[in-house]
């Protein structure tokens, strides 16, 4: 394992999750608020909008290999491809740049929050909730999708070359196959619950909109916050364990 620079490697995980989270909450509010120019463009362009947001994260933090997610963290962490202290510099990171990520999605389109009367929809920006709540159903439904998520990941490291967490070899391109693996996830799995498969994606913006200054927004339903965090960190270490046994890794 490569000796890292903890300082880059913080700011690699920084600017990378905060891009993701600006480029993806930025795509739900183009679709959920009022009178803006994606306004009702359906679910499958938040898919598409979330795998380009990853594709632009990954690409913004090379450096640290990529992880922007606390479950592909933990999931490399028990397989033994980063540190405990890159695991937890990488999860400070992380949720500090969902946190300043958000912010600015809110100063994007703060006339279009103030127009926007309904506050689940400001809080649907910011962070998922389920369509049926059921915190035992919708726990499982994103232990499932993080599953997918980290297991594929591990997959694509099979094919070839790969530093830290994201395929190699590919040169630009090396963020596109996990793109599309979350274009994929959110057009099958998202439906249930939105699909966090991240944790620091949901947190980091429910912590912002419980602190900005949004008009009319409600309360950050923090009664299942827990769920996009627990589900997803549970999801991406069953996936550490299953992919050396079901990819043949080693053999």
């Amino acid at each position: 394992m490569e000796e890292v620079n903890l300082g880059l490697y913080f700011l690699s995980e920084f600017v990378g999750t905060g891009m993701l989270v600006l480029l993806g909450c930025g795509v739900v509010a183009n679709v959920a608020l009022t009178k803006t120019k994606g306004f009702s463009g359906g679910f499958l362009m938040v898919n598409w909008g979330w795998g380009l947001a990853v594709f632009a994260g990954v690409l913004a933090s090379a450096y640290s290999g990529a992880l922007i997610n606390p479950a592909v963290g933990i999931g490399l962490f028990i397989a033994g491809d980063i540190t405990l202290v890159m695991f937890l510099v990488s999860m400070a990171a992380q949720f500090s740049g969902a946190i300043v990520g958000a912010v600015f999605v809110w100063v994007a389109y703060r006339q279009h929050f103030d127009e926007e009367e309904d506050p689940a929809n400001k809080l649907g920006v910011f962070s998922t909730g389920p369509q049926i709540r059921s915190y035992g159903h919708n726990l499982l439904t994103e232990i499932i999708a993080t599953f997918v998520l980290v297991f594929i990941i591990f997959a694509f490291a099979d094919y070839g070359d790969i530093n830290v967490g994201v395929p190699g070899g590919l040169g630009p391109l090396t963020a596109l196959p996990v793109a599309l693996l979350v274009v994929s996830i959110g057009a099958s799995l998202g439906g249930p619950t939105g699909y966090a498969i991240n944790p620091a994606r949901d947190l980091g913006p429910r912590i912002a909109h419980a602190i900005l200054p949004i008009k009319g927004k409600g309360s950050s339903d923090w009664s299942y916050s827990w769920v996009p965090v627990v589900g997803p960190m549970i999801g991406g270490s069953l996936a550490a364990f299953a992919a050396p046994v079901l990819l043949g890794f080693g053999a």
